[in-house]
């Protein structure tokens, strides 16, 4: 899984609040069964109108926010259905983290899962930065996960996250690499219970 340390990149601002999965990744794309191909689905049904063009009026179409690394978003951010190929949308189309005041729970873990940040920011420092992203062209950030700061301009501002799931992000770690960790203690473990009941090892062999 891709580490989170510390980013920096175009913020893109999506100011709506409950936006789902649906929205994020249309159910008619569900049928992949790998986890790429999904980035050129993202926001499918606003992305796109019905020939298959572009929409000019979305925002994720304006030239000044390609390849923009944050998206700016509203309450409830991700809510809906549990569909992990959300997060697999947002990461393959080149996001690494969402800024919202709220996410929905399941989308909030799965985001983590995936090496997607999401900041939970309060609603003043979602307004305040909402309102940069209109007063300027375009506006960089940076996000640095390990101080929770949103660095704009002059300007930081806090966010929060779940400290176990901070740790697993920063590093890298999924919850299989999170278990590794401990690979020492877990084979540790297994010879003290081998040599207390080497009954239930009678018969086995290294190469079974």
């Amino acid at each position: 899984m891709k580490a989170f340390t510390t980013e920096n990149g175009i913020l893109a601002p999506l100011y709506r609040s409950n936006i789902d999965t649906d929205a994020i990744l249309p159910k008619q794309y569900l049928k992949l069964i790998t986890k790429s191909g999904f980035g050129q689905y993202l926001f499918d049904d606003w992305r796109y109108l019905p020939d298959r063009a572009p929409n000019p009026a979305f925002v994720l179409n304006e030239t000044r926010y390609q390849g923009a690394k944050f998206l700016l978003a509203g309450a409830n951010f991700g809510c809906g259905s549990s569909r992990e190929h959300a997060v697999w949308a947002l990461d393959e189309y080149g996001f690494r983290a969402v800024i919202a005041p709220s996410f929905g729970d399941i989308f909030y873990s799965n985001c983590f899962k995936n090496g997607v940040l999401p900041a939970q920011v309060d609603e003043v420092t979602a307004e305040a930065l909402f309102a940069a992203t209109q007063a300027a062209e375009t506006v960089s950030i940076t996000v640095d996960l390990e101080a929770q700061q949103i660095h704009c301009a002059a300007d930081s501002y806090p966010f929060t996250v779940d400290n176990f799931r901070k740790h697993a992000l920063y590093y890298g770690l999924d919850d299989i690499g999170q278990t590794l960790q401990h690979a020492a203690d877990i084979r540790a473990f297994e010879e003290r219970h081998k040599q207390r009941f080497p009954w239930l090892y009678a018969g086995h062999s290294e190469e079974n």
